[in-house]
């Protein structure tokens, strides 16, 4: 494991982890989610590989994250709650944040649990 993909797999767990959310989704546009289920089904690339997007830019880390948040509770406050658990490792392990993006892409709902 690379230690980009290291890092997005740690990320990855404490979204995973944070009250709130109850599932990741890949990031991404729906060409490239496309084109990596391809990839993933061709054995090119692996199906457990992390779903929040790490990119390293000068000015720091790009993080990005599309969470189903549970329909009891509220999208910004998890949202808030997911945010500060990032920065907080990132901070920890001594990381330069440029930018955290989060998306909520699904409200999951009393019914689909």
């Amino acid at each position: 494991m690379t230690g980009q993909t290291e890092l997005a797999a740690a990320i990855d767990a404490v979204v995973r982890a944070t009250p709130g959310v109850d599932n990741l989704y890949r990031s991404g546009s729906l060409i490239s989610n496309l084109v990596g289920a391809g990839a993933a089904a061709l054995g090119v690339r692996g199906q457990d590989e992390p779903l929040v997007g790490v990119v390293a830019a000068e000015d720091g880390l790009r993080v990005e994250a599309s969470v189903g948040v549970d329909f009891a509770v509220s999208a910004p406050v998890t949202l808030a709650a997911v945010r500060a658990a990032i920065a907080t490792l990132l901070a920890e392990r001594g990381e330069r944040v440029a930018s955290i993006t989060l998306t909520v892409v699904y409200v999951h709902s009393r019914e689909a649990s």
